[in-house]
């Protein structure tokens, strides 16, 4: 339990620290903004945790895989929004992806690699657009992806973190955390 609390802790003090920063009302570079940007959301945030909390209960290949997924589907995402293409639904899908992580936590659901990769890396795409629509002017792209490449893996590591602590807790108390979160995702997207 005193390991939960300080993880618990450190997340609360580092999304306190982002959010004050991001309204310090001075500049920053591409790489503090790519690294700010999934940490102020509640949204961003929740899925990538959801996602690598589900991630433990799944195949070590998908397991081991997961971070990819994401960060793959980041990537895929900003570079859409960087060619100038149009996504549709963006918000929808962001907050979409909670309500899918939640649904997969709360039904202990083990998919194949080649199905759940497609969930995380779809889900990951319009968080990774929302990224790239969202770049400030002049920051450099290499920094700004940097940035938000290592926010997004340590958030879904956090989660993962989280849910290897709950591998040998009782499936209902996993089940109820994802349709806690399936719940949030849903008021989300009503919002």
């Amino acid at each position: 339990m005193k390991l939960t609390a300080k993880l618990l802790t450190a997340a609360a003090l580092l999304t306190a620290s982002a959010t004050a920063m991001a309204h310090s009302g001075h500049a920053e570079g591409g790489f503090t903004s790519g690294l700010l940007h999934p940490m102020l959301g509640l949204d961003h945030l929740l899925a990538m945790a959801a996602i690598g909390f589900w991630s433990v209960r799944q195949s070590k290949h998908m397991k081991n895989a997961t971070p990819a997924f994401v960060i793959g589907g980041m990537i895929l995402g900003a570079t859409l929004a960087w060619g100038g293409l149009s996504l549709p639904g963006v918000e929808t899908g962001i907050t979409f992806s909670v309500l899918v992580a939640g649904i997969l936590i709360a039904t202990l659901a083990k998919l194949p690699t080649a199905v759940g990769g497609t969930l995380v890396g779809g889900g990951m795409l319009f968080h990774g657009f929302a990224h790239g629509a969202e770049m400030p002017a002049g920051a450099t792209l290499a920094a700004y992806v940097a940035g938000f490449s290592i926010a997004t893996l340590g958030i879904t590591l956090a989660g993962r973190l989280l849910g290897n602590m709950m591998v040998k807790a009782d499936d209902r108390i996993v089940s109820v955390v994802g349709a806690a979160l399936a719940s949030l995702g849903t008021v989300l997207l009503m919002g």
